[in-house]
């Protein structure tokens, strides 16, 4: 019997061209037909054909007629009112059976941001992370040496405090940086202080600064300071006008600048319980290398309107010129005047027609209205006037009582209740006074000093 002959299948057209990649699911369909065509040539027209493909493709996703779309549906779940809408939303617009709104699923979006943040610090140079590392460390030092600094100046303050017997502490700053170095060779470089409200005699200095420079030590730092040597120092005081009216005008009498180096004075006084008018100016000047002194000069006491009292070698009461030009045309006061001999003589008048005028008013009139007769009106002391005839004082206008209480002040006196003298504490030695001037706020004395100790030295 002669063997079947082998058909080969043909050869495609193309068969020459060069495979392209795309063409590689192509070409493995046409070998699979080719081999399934040569299989049934083999086993005879009875076989029937079979793709292994779609045994393959059945196997890993099976058809089922009952639920061609796979939602695992039995054929009485014909209820679709639960599917929702398209967008995956149930009936009532929420997701899942129990009505939570529905969110993408989390698939490690957190978890891996966190390995992503240490995978980037890996990343991160050797050298880099060393410079990172040492500006961490420096800034540390940093914050450390300000802590040393602020825990030694507390520590001075208090000190201070009780060394001076200060009322309020004072307010310490070192300077210099780092600080643990100065400590090491117990020298600072320069130590501010401030110091309010120090009592001087009479009064009270409103502040004093002091800048201190090269210091040395006797401490045990940072828990203990014994003593210290500063090289020299230098500063200023205040005096302020604010304490000097508290202090010394008792709230009525005002202080203001006046030139460089004087300070005026203006207020009231009571005066036989009647307020008089205080002026007056006070000259500053240095007392040596610790204190200042003052020379108040220009004193004078106002009845207002009426007449001044001026204390001092030449103590007078005087009259206004106001209050003369209206004694000037009082016939009445006129007369009382001239009948004083002693004040008619001072008005330049002689007896014989100081008479006359008293009887005579054309006589009067004529002596009144002479341009001198004001001027020398104004000119009259009244202080002997005022003791010996106190009825005269009073048609004058001038109430006797107050008029005998003017004359009693003396120069000294009124001059102590504007002194603004003082002298620096004890406490503080080895400070002097350098230079003195007269600012919008107050008196202000330079300070200097070198070589200074305080406690026990080092």
């Amino acid at each position: 019997m002669r063997s079947p002959t082998r058909i080969s299948s043909p050869r495609p057209h193309n068969a020459d061209r060069e495979p392209h990649p795309d063409d590689s699911y192509d070409a493995a369909q046409r070998d699979a037909d080719a081999t399934a065509q040569h299989d049934a040539y083999r086993d005879g027209p009875g076989t029937p054909y079979s793709n292994p493909y779609e045994e393959l493709a059945e196997l890993a996703d099976p058809y089922d007629p009952e639920d061609p779309l796979g939602l695992g549906l039995k054929p009485d779940d014909d209820d679709t009112s639960d599917l929702g809408s398209a967008d995956g939303t149930g009936k009532d617009g929420v997701s899942g059976a129990d009505g939570e709104p529905w969110s993408p699923p989390d698939h490690g979006r957190s978890r891996r941001g966190r390995r992503r943040g240490r995978g980037r610090f890996k990343a991160v140079p050797l050298t880099m992370k060393a410079v990172i590392g040492v500006l961490v460390l420096a800034a540390l030092a940093v914050l450390a040496d300000r802590c040393a600094v602020m825990y030694v100046e507390r520590k001075a303050e208090t000190a201070l405090q009780k060394k001076l017997k200060l009322a309020t502490a004072p307010n310490v700053t070192i300077h210099g940086f780092p600080f643990v170095t100065q400590v090491m060779d117990k020298k600072l470089k320069q130590v501010d202080v401030a110091v309010p409200d120090v009592a001087a005699d009479r009064v009270s200095l409103a502040e004093v600064n002091v800048q201190a420079q090269d210091i040395r030590l006797n401490a045990d730092l940072p828990t203990s300071i014994k003593g210290a040597v500063v090289d020299r120092m230098k500063g200023d005081v205040l005096l302020a006008f604010g304490d000097l009216d508290r202090e010394l005008g008792a709230s009525q009498v005002r202080f203001q600048a006046f030139g460089p180096n004087s300070v005026r004075a203006d207020g009231k006084l009571p005066v036989a319980g009647q307020n008089v008018s205080l002026h007056a100016m006070a000259h500053i000047q240095r007392q040596g290398d610790r204190g200042i002194s003052t020379e108040v000069t220009g004193m004078r006491l106002e009845i207002p309107g009426i007449a001044t009292y001026r204390p001092g070698k030449n103590a007078g009461l005087r009259l206004h010129p106001k209050a003369a030009k209206q004694i000037s045309d009082d016939t009445s006061k006129v007369r009382a005047l001239l009948e004083v001999p002693s004040v008619a003589e001072r008005l330049g008048i002689a007896p014989e027609p100081a008479g006359r005028a008293r009887q005579d008013d054309q006589q009067l009139n004529k002596i009144t209205k002479s341009p001198k007769f004001v001027p020398s009106l104004t000119n009259i002391n009244l202080v002997d006037a005022a003791n010996q005839n106190p009825e005269l004082i009073k048609k004058l206008g001038i109430d006797p009582t107050v008029a005998a209480a003017l004359t009693k002040y003396k120069l000294p006196e009124l001059s102590e209740k504007l002194s603004l003298s003082f002298q620096l504490p004890e406490k503080a030695k080895g400070i002097k006074i350098q230079n003195i001037g007269v600012e919008p706020d107050g008196i202000v004395a330079d300070l200097t000093g070198t070589q200074m100790g305080f406690g026990k030295r080092p």
